[in-house]
């Protein structure tokens, strides 16, 4: 069997030649295939290539750029002769790839396009260990001079011309791989500081996907569309290591506007999303419903708390005749045409993971007949470690652990897990490694519990569990991910350590909110405008109250501040993966956090704001601080 990526992809292109489409990308509005033959000729050329450059074993291939073959093409070009590639996330600001390129100590860097070398080119000077730059699309390119420029096509033909003279030479370096050497650097999201380096090596990348696999089979006909950033573990977990492992098809969308369009049309059989993918979906769905024409709200009404209950049955694994004719009638007469709208109807492998989703949306989805399972890891664990079962789903827990992976609760209260998918420790950061590691087991610095059935219960990272003035504890995350169950509600941070109550600082969706001040004649100009209308107070005040009524007591938001711009990874509020920076939010709101705990009704803030080309602006308003009626 084989024990890298690269020897795989030889595998497949053995046994699938040029009969099966590997990989699948829409341009200009059309479907354009590479078959496993092609895939592997694509990967071979540009190894060689690489090699022509002084690209050798050990070496490091940063790629910046969207999702596409190419983007593939160079991963695996790089890992076939013994490098390591290193993802960095295509919308990331000018110092936030300066600061991977030279610490991965990357000498090549792939650039998708003309935006992505002009980050470079501003940051040149500070990156002097890249010797060259490879650009897929020249266009816009014609008059840039720099020599450290090649483009992609050109490498390949360089690797072509060396395959004629040495037909030998690719084998040798594949000959050269064994299962440890380091395959990824993939830097973790950084909620607690700057990103760190995690290698993983071949065996971690392909045990995964082999005990994943185990759990939940994947099979060579499906489909899987690639849209989520290929620097993140998961969509390397999904659309490299999996793909491989069981030859099913990678779509990548035209572009990231397309992105719902293209799932409907490929309608996969795959798909693995954080919970901000799902918390959008349940948003669409209930402002569609509302928007729609008295008849069709009638069969909502009528055949979603069916479809609950028919989840509730399932799960309990409680079948029958009457039970499959009732959900026959409410798949013919509502979950089949909300499926298909949202590209869900051909499902069967669907995950959400990266944080802990919301139990009213995943019920959402149970009731619609998306069998959506939890999947628990980290960028450590090579995505996954844990993860449902079918036939052995609990709402509120992340599952069991993936075959040959074991997990184990510490003294503290703190989640360790220990098997062949934990990683091989951080790039140039001996002491990081050494703390995350204890008696061989990784410390995943998330809190948890293994309930009676072996299902592991995960509460909250550790350093966010809060504990209120009275010694009452809370997770911030399980409230916040009731809050943003509200279709009126993008993001939620809620706080409250040492405090009297649980407060919380809210986004609003601008699109879902802006639809309903429109319905009701309200004018208004910017996000920061709409946010701070009294009516927009009220209706979020009345979510908070609805949210509250699921919460104990003394964990209910009692007051909460309208944020006046959305949180942003631009600055730096945000990860790339869309986790919040809670630490960093709080220290850059402090004066919100204690408006919410103070006698104000109005505050007057100031914020800096940074746009992408390192470029800002001082932003200068008024909030409100308004307290949550009870209910």
């Amino acid at each position: 069997m084989a024990t890298t990526l690269p020897h795989l992809l030889v595998e497949n292109a053995r046994k699938f030649g040029s009969g099966k489409v590997a990989l699948r990308e829409k341009e200009f509005g059309i479907w354009q295939s590479v078959n496993w033959q092609q895939y592997l000729e694509q990967v071979r050329d540009l190894a060689l290539g690489l090699t022509v450059l002084g690209c050798k074993p050990g070496d490091k291939l940063a790629i910046l750029g969207d999702n596409r073959p190419e983007w593939l093409y160079c991963e695996l070009a790089i890992q076939s002769i013994g490098g390591a590639s290193v993802g960095i996330f295509p919308d990331s600001v000018i110092d936030q790839v300066k600061y991977i390129i030279d610490h991965s100590d990357a000498g090549f860097l792939m650039v998708e396009d003309q935006e992505q070398a002009d980050k470079f080119l501003e940051i040149k000077d500070d990156c002097p260990k890249v010797q060259r730059v490879i650009v897929d699309d020249l266009k816009g390119m014609r008059y840039y001079d720099d020599p450290i420029f090649i483009p992609l096509q050109k490498v390949q033909e360089m690797g072509r011309e060396l395959a004629a003279k040495e037909p030998g030479l690719f084998q040798q370096y594949l000959d050269s791989l064994t299962e440890e050497t380091v395959a990824i650097l993939a830097y973790t999201s950084g909620t607690t500081g700057l990103p760190k380096g995690a290698m993983l090596t071949h065996r971690n990348m392909l045990k995964m996907a082999e005990n994943q696999d185990k759990v939940d089979p994947a099979f060579p006909e499906y489909n899987h569309v690639s849209f989520l950033p290929l620097p993140w573990v998961g969509e390397q977990m999904t659309a490299v290591s999996w793909n491989l492992f069981k030859a099913f098809t990678v779509n990548f969308p035209e572009k990231v506007e397309t992105v719902p369009e293209n799932i409907r049309e490929i309608g996969p059989e795959i798909l693995f999303a954080p919970p901000r993918y799902w918390e959008k979906i349940c948003s669409d769905i209930q402002v569609k419903i509302q928007d729609a024409v008295w008849i069709k709200r009638l069969v909502y009404k009528m055949f979603m708390p069916l479809g609950y209950r028919i989840a509730a049955y399932r799960l309990a694994n409680k079948r029958g005749a009457a039970l499959n004719l009732l959900e026959w009638l409410c798949y013919f007469a509502l979950f089949r045409s909300l499926r298909n709208y949202f590209g869900m109807g051909n499902l069967r492998n669907v995950y959400t993971g990266g944080a802990a989703l919301g139990p009213e949306i995943f019920n959402l989805f149970q009731a619609l007949g998306v069998n959506i399972k939890q999947v628990y890891g980290q960028t450590e664990t090579a995505g996954i470690c844990v993860g449902h079962r079918n036939g052995d789903i609990k709402l509120s827990t992340v599952g069991r652990p993936i075959p040959e992976t074991e997990i184990k609760i510490s003294d503290t209260g703190e989640i360790l897990t220990r098997g062949p998918v934990v990683f091989a420790g951080y790039y140039k950061n001996e002491e990081a490694t050494k703390k995350v590691f204890v008696d061989g087991w990784l410390r995943t610095g998330d809190q948890g519990l293994i309930d009676e059935d072996g299902h592991l219960i995960m509460i909250d990272r550790m350093k966010d569990v809060m504990e209120l003035s009275d010694g009452t504890k809370f997770s911030p995350q399980l409230i916040e991910n009731k809050l943003k169950f509200s279709m009126f509600v993008s993001e939620a941070v809620v706080v409250g350590k040492s405090r009297p109550y649980v407060a919380a600082m809210i986004n609003m969706d601008m699109a879902n909110v802006g639809k309903w001040a429109e319905t009701r004649k309200m004018t208004y100009t910017t996000y920061t405008d709409l946010s701070q209308k009294d009516e927009v107070y009220d209706l979020i005040a009345r979510e908070i109250a609805v949210a509250n009524r699921s919460l104990p007591k003394s964990a209910r938001v009692k007051k909460f501040v309208m944020l006046h711009k959305e949180l942003d990874a631009d600055d730096d509020e945000m990860t790339r993966t869309r986790k919040v920076r809670r630490s960093f939010v709080e220290e850059r709101y402090a004066q919100l956090v204690e408006g919410l705990y103070g006698p104000q009704e109005k505050l007057d803030v100031l914020t800096d704001i940074k746009y992408r080309d390192g470029t800002g602006f001082r932003m200068q308003t008024q909030v409100q601080i308004k307290t949550v009626p009870e209910e």
